[in-house]
């Protein structure tokens, strides 16, 4: 085997809320992240030596910065792996979108060369390597439905929550979760989500209890600097959304939706002045 085609699925938070600050700076979270079947398409390709990146998005960078190298070093100095590999990013989930994006290439370059090296790693073993890389590493290797804590990276594997319909509006703001964070005021959050009530709602598969207490403390920030984020929120909610919310730090806001018309009408009407707007099912 010298190719490989690999699917990399971005994620959503149902909930997100922040505990503490940790002595190292990160901050301690407790998060509902739910897979959704937007993806990108990776192929990776065996070489003799070093990586190179691809991408058909201007967007993505493909030095040392982009999670995907950081992988492949990783993965093949632990192993002790001599060859390259050439990785070809077909990109779908929009950059520095509260999607996890990079995070899920990192996970699927894990995935990819644990085949394409034929290493026999488990899911385990390479969520252990994937936190070294990035907090959402391990999800994005794990998928489906968890609550994470820690900064992300100790999951709990929750009961299915799949195929629901949701709407995604990307309004193209750059956001970086450092500079959300770093102006987060822990000791100040208004509205944290009831963790118990939707791990009950997810387990009984209720989409009309999940949808009704999202919440995502991390909104104060970005929707108080941001004022199209809480539009989108709106819009959604008006065109018939069951719940909206922003998924990670944003600014992608996202809305659960049980009546497909409803939805399709959404759409169209976000579309009028935001250029990525997505349909997905979580998975």
């Amino acid at each position: 085997m010298n190719e490989i085609q690999i699917e990399a699925y971005g994620k959503v938070n149902i909930s997100l809320d922040v505990i503490g600050k940790r002595k190292d700076n990160y901050h301690e979270i407790e998060t509902i992240m739910q897979q959704i079947d937007l993806k990108d398409v990776l192929i990776i390709r065996d070489r003799e030596n070093g990586v190179k990146i691809e991408c058909n998005n201007p967007l993505v960078p493909l030095d040392s910065s982009n999670l995907v190298h950081k992988a492949f070093k990783v993965l093949s100095e632990k192993c002790h792996i001599k060859r390259g590999a050439h990785i070809i990013i077909e990109k779908n989930i929009p950059v520095a979108a509260g999607l996890a994006g990079g995070s899920t290439n990192a996970a699927a370059t894990l995935k990819g060369l644990n085949k394409l090296w034929n290493l026999n790693l488990t899911e385990a073993e390479l969520m252990d390597i994937g936190v070294h890389i990035g907090a959402d590493v391990p999800f994005c290797i794990m998928g489906g439905t968890a609550l994470a804590k820690g900064i992300g990276e100790k999951l709990e594997k929750l009961d299915s929550f799949k195929d629901h319909m949701l709407l995604l509006a990307n309004p193209g703001i750059e956001v970086t979760s450092s500079h959300v964070y770093s102006v987060f005021d822990v000791e100040n959050i208004k509205n944290r989500p009831q963790t118990d009530t939707l791990l009950k709602a997810i387990q009984k598969n209720d989409i009309y209890t999940v949808s009704k207490n999202m919440v995502n403390v991390l909104e104060q920030v970005t929707c108080s600097e941001y004022k199209e984020i809480e539009k989108i929120k709106e819009d959604m909610l008006s065109c018939g959304a069951l719940g909206s919310l922003m998924s990670g730090s944003g600014p992608t806001v996202f809305g659960f939706f049980d009546d497909e018309d409803k939805l399709y009408n959404c759409k169209k009407i976000l579309e009028k002045r935001i250029e990525k707007v997505f349909i997905a099912r979580t998975i």
